[in-house]
């Protein structure tokens, strides 16, 4: 009797249990990357600010992120795209397959040529679009540039925004109220109200709020009160839509390192930003914007709307 070899059985076990250990195997501990927390150095610049002079630089090229062509060919526009979250939604948005716009204000112009040739080392077209939401002719002349250069428009991200800290109400001039709303909620509503006439059923608006438009903030009355607008606008044009096909969300984030605030905040306060919520930092923008890939993709969120979405750092307090 010859006994037969098991040596095919012993390597096929040992194959299997490779394959077992690659399906099954955990990131390694050198893939971990460390956020910077605050002390930052103290710092301060006139506003808008520039992500380029921000020591240390927020970080949005999101090494680990991996595109699987969720956007492939899409058409993005991105208000406030040239740095912070704008940048950071740009650089997934384009990794993802398609070709983004940003507009920003011309003396911003620094942080979008960086946002440009971040885009196109992702392989796609960007679009530079100097200027101001809050005036509704440009936001409709953007978006017909957008299509007229790029053929169409898929995905809006409403995004930019006007910051300013005051101690009291009565130190809360009309004016400094006004603008805080023609740039944060107005600027929203113009830019939809242009997009939507060239958006098609899968289309898709994601809209930046934020934590104090849930909970306030007593030296941030304008602002906060326009993020509260957005969020209720964001639910109530997701409704508006549903049946034409296009889905609206809102991202709410806390704290996040970029030039909004060191360009609000005395340099001490600025260089303390994000220290207080549980992770004792700020949010890098390359840690926001995977939520706004989730937003914009079918493949994702093809049965959400009129959904806000909060990145608090481990706080729990919103509803």
């Amino acid at each position: 009797m010859v006994r037969k070899s098991n040596s095919s059985r012993t390597q096929g076990q040992s194959a299997k249990g490779e394959q077992k250990g690659k399906i099954h195997e955990f990131p390694s501990p050198k893939g971990k990357r460390s956020q910077p927390k605050p002390p930052f150095p103290p710092q301060h610049q006139p506003k808008p600010g520039l992500e380029g002079k921000m020591q240390p630089r927020p970080k949005y090229e999101a090494p680990r992120y991996r595109g699987s062509e969720k956007l492939k060919d899409k058409v993005a526009l991105v208000t406030g795209g040239d740095s912070g979250i704008g940048r950071a939604v740009a650089v997934l948005y384009a990794r993802e397959g398609a070709d983004v716009a940003i507009i920003y204000l011309p003396e911003e112009q620094s942080d979008a040529q960086e946002t440009r040739e971040a885009i196109e080392k992702e392989g796609r077209t960007a679009l530079l679009i100097p200027g101001d939401v809050s005036d509704p002719d440009f936001c409709r002349w953007a978006v017909d540039q957008v299509v007229d250069e790029l053929g169409k428009l898929d995905i809006l991200v409403n995004n930019a925004a006007f910051q300013q800290h005051q101690e009291s109400i009565e130190e809360l001039s009309e004016e400094q109220w006004d603008k805080t709303f023609r740039t944060n909620i107005y600027g929203y509503f113009h830019m939809a109200k242009a997009a939507l006439k060239h958006m098609k059923s899968g289309s898709a608006i994601v809209n930046t709020g934020s934590i104090t438009g849930l909970q306030g903030n007593k030296q941030l009355l304008d602002y906060a009160s326009t993020k509260g607008a957005i969020h209720a606008f964001t639910k109530s044009l997701a409704e508006n839509l549903v049946e034409r096909g296009i889905r609206v969300n809102c991202v709410a984030p806390g704290p996040v390192w970029t030039p909004l605030n060191i360009a609000d905040k005395p340099p001490e306060q600025a260089g303390q930003h994000g220290k207080k919520v549980p992770y004792e930092r700020p949010a890098q923008p390359e840690e926001v914007a995977p939520a706004y890939v989730f937003f914009a993709s079918e493949a994702d969120s093809s049965y959400i709307t009129g959904e806000l979405l909060t990145l608090l750092g481990g706080e729990t307090r919103a509803a």
